[in-house]
């Protein structure tokens, strides 16, 4: 059954953001919730009240009623039971997607969006297929440390932890994230982290990755928000709410935002 685990303090907001927190009782690996609060403390300093519903096993995801889906990491046990249970809304996230919906995918999530993954174990799961990546494994080794990577279309840098052992390798009409500066990224080739494809994020950053690069946070709030009410809206701008959110190179710093 969708719950909600998550709201706004009453008040008066002019907008309304309402979130699906994708397999949230099982894909919280890496201190992922932290995404979610900081998806609602950007939103909220934009003037949108925020309600986050847990949408899992046997649940209905529906396309029309969420502006932004966040899907996290988890376990290769809790992503083989996920994995299932995808099928089901396959329909609705696909066209959730196609018609621009904004999602952001950490880790297992952004695996799961893909054709398919291999386990560590060498065992194939299938993913949701509405994505043109996909992950293979490797053997005795694991892509762990500080990464940093720059996406020129928005001429943004974004910081991270990355510690993953599958290797993803992207379709011919997504793009990274970004390009990797420094660490290893979807792959070996160390050339890009993570996807961009329509309003999709996708992302092996832990940190987690809002907390640490609040100009990402703020690109998919405003992005979400400009969807649901128009391209006109009159928004604050990043400078104007977020100065002291100064993203962090490395993972031994604190974030400043008040989440209270």
């Amino acid at each position: 059954m969708v719950y909600t685990s998550l709201s706004s303090k009453a008040g008066n907001y002019p907008y309304q953001l309402n979130i699906a927190h994708l397999y949230g009782n099982l894909m919280n690996t890496y201190g992922d919730n932290g995404n979610i609060l900081m998806l609602k403390y950007v939103a909220e300093k934009l003037g949108a009240h925020v309600t986050v519903d847990i949408v899992s096993l046997h649940d209905d995801f529906d396309e029309n009623h969420y502006d932004i889906a966040f899907f996290g990491g988890g376990q290769d046990f809790e992503q083989s039971i996920i994995a299932d249970d995808l099928p089901a809304k396959k329909e609705s996230i696909d066209n959730y997607i196609q018609n621009d919906g904004v999602v952001l995918a950490i880790c297992g999530g952004f695996q799961l969006l893909g054709q398919y993954y291999i386990e560590a174990s060498g065992r194939r799961i299938e993913g949701l297929g509405v994505m043109g990546h996909y992950t293979l494994n490797q053997t005795n080794n694991r892509f762990i440390g500080d990464i940093k990577i720059h996406n020129e279309d928005f001429d943004e840098t974004y910081y991270g932890f990355e510690n993953h052992q599958g290797r993803t390798f992207l379709s011919d009409d997504q793009k990274p994230l970004g390009q990797v500066v420094y660490g290893n990224g979807n792959n070996e080739e160390k050339v890009g982290e993570g996807v961009h494809y329509k309003n999709v994020f996708g992302s092996y950053f832990h940190g987690p990755i809002l907390s640490r690069n609040a100009n990402l946070a703020y690109r998919l709030v405003t992005t979400a928000l400009k969807k649901k009410y128009g391209q006109d809206i009159q928004l604050p701008a990043y400078e104007d709410i977020l100065s002291q959110e100064i993203a962090e190179e490395y993972s031994d710093v604190k974030s400043k935002a008040d989440f209270s």
